[in-house]
This record gives C-alpha cells, structure tokens and sequence, in this order.
C-alpha cells in the first residue's frame, strides 16, 4: 500500500455562514491539497463534520471531490460508528469504486473490552474487500485500541492494512511498529509527533495541519522518511506553533479559521462546534503572516 506512505489530509467540509455546503471552496481546498505535494486525501473524516452532514450532503461532498480530484491523488473514505451493524451495512451499499480504502474510527461512546474492539473490527472487514485502515482516538471514543488488537487485526485480516494512530503515546506507536507485519502501516494521527512516528518506523500522517501548510508539512514528513531528520526538525520547529494553535479550541474551528486566511474557504462551522474565537484568529493569521 506505498500509496498511503506520506502525508493524508483529514479534509474539513466548507460551509458558508448559512450553514451551507460551499462547494465552490470544496474544489478549491481539494486543488490546494494536490498543488502542494499531498500524497492522498480522506474524505468525510471527523475533521469533514460528517455527524452534522444529512446522506444527502455526505453524497454530495463526496462526488465533488471525486470529480475535482479526478484520480489525481488516492480517495480514503471515513466510514465508522458506534454501531457494528449500522457501519457494516453502510460499507456494503456505499459505492466505493472511486475509493482505495475506507478509514473506520474504533467504536466510541459504548467503551467496548478490547475483545468487543476486536469483534466489531473483524465484522467491518469481512464485510468488504476494500483496505480498511484502522482509526485509534481515545481522545474523542474514550476508549484505547490496543497495540495487541491493532497486531492481531493486522495478522487475521490480509485488508486491515494499516492504523491511524492517534493516541499521542509514542510508546503504543512504537510497539505496533515493532510487532505487526513488516507491510502494515502505521500512521501518525496527531501532527505534533507525526516526525517522530516517521523516523521510528511509521508510514506518514494523516494530518489536520497539513491541509492550512501542505507544502511545509509534506516536506518535512518526506524528509524524516528519506531518513534526514536534522532537516526534518527544522522545518517542525516551523510548523509547531501552528499545531498548538489550530486545536486551541477544537477541530476543525482552528484549521477553518488557517484557511479563511489563506483565502482557500471559510472559517464557518455547524453547532455544537462554534468558530475561532477573534483572539485565536489573530494569532493564526500573525503565524501565516511571518511563516
């Protein structure tokens, strides 16, 4: 799977200050992505605000970027829930030609054992013959995925090809790195130590940051897996502030608000999310100012 190798974009949904979707400056993030290096784009990850998105929107937001993308750069599609039932049946009446492989967050809100962990991640990939990439955010499910399940998953399943990790625990990373097929993925789901994961063994990143800095952010994670980390740091010394800033208050309001003011989309979000505050506006826009 050497197409996964780099930087993802977790792609936010433009809305306009309706609350509409701002298709317009969907096509304009989707060729900013491709125009400055991105390796593959994720479409309707929690950074899209797929929870706010009624099937109708979801159907749309995914057909304009299938047609702006226009094969350039692989599709990931982030299908998951609570729900082992729900999510299975959603994969097997989602069209997924146009897509190289689903992204499944671990089951939230429930707090399953690891078993039940396990048996929902064995339901969704028997359920399809598409890559499933794997999605570990205790920060927003409440719950850990295992090392131990992510290997097991990676052993048992030949389409289980790779985990967004993102729990921030280097040594988690590190022992999946260690112990799962020498093919299996492992990818950094928090920018901050994206570079580390790279330069242990990871495969990229699946960033947030990377869609407001895609050319900075794809550089440095290309460096670290070119093994030149001195040059590597300096451009994530470049970039960390930014990191911080962005999640001050939540994603996707930070990054919305980096793009407001790289004239990319706006910076509007559905409730119960609510934009930047001016504050962190102005400190965002200070940082793309002098980056």
């Amino acid at each position: 799977m050497q197409k996964f190798i780099g930087t993802g974009v977790a792609l936010v949904t433009p809305f306009f200050e309706d609350g509409s979707v701002d298709f317009d400056g969907l096509e304009r993030l989707v060729n900013f992505q491709i125009d400055n290096g991105i390796n593959y784009l994720v479409v309707l990850g929690t950074t899209g605000e797929p929870a706010t998105l009624s099937s109708e929107e979801k159907e749309a937001v995914k057909s304009k970027i299938i047609e702006v993308n226009n094969g350039r750069l692989p599709l990931v599609l982030g299908i998951g829930g609570n729900n082992t039932a729900a999510v299975v049946d959603e994969i097997k009446n989602t069209d997924l030609t146009s897509f190289d492989a689903i992204l499944s967050v671990s089951p939230y809100y429930n707090k399953p054992t690891q078993e039940g962990i396990y048996q929902h991640f064995k339901a969704v990939a028997e359920s399809t013959d598409k890559p499933i990439i794997l999605y570990n955010v205790p920060g927003r499910t409440s719950s850990n995925m295992s090392s131990e399940v992510v290997v097991r998953l990676a052993n048992d399943f030949d389409n289980v090809i790779a985990v967004k990790e993102a729990k921030g625990d280097m040594v988690q990373a590190m022992r999946i790195i260690q112990h799962a097929p020498k093919d299996f993925l492992v990818i950094s789901g928090d920018d901050m130590i994206a570079l580390p994961m790279v330069l242990a063994g990871g495969a990229g990143v699946i960033s947030v940051i990377g869609q407001g800095l895609p050319k900075m952010f794809s550089d440095l994670i290309q460096l670290g897996l070119d093994g030149k980390p001195q040059e590597a740091y300096e451009l994530q010394y470049k970039v960390a502030d930014s990191i911080d800033l962005i999640f001050e208050e939540g994603n996707p309001a930070g990054i919305k608000a980096m793009l407001q003011k790289l004239g990319v989309s706006e910076d509007a979000v559905r409730l119960p999310l609510v934009k930047a505050s001016e504050s962190l506006q102005t400190r965002i826009s200070d940082f793309i100012d002098h980056v």
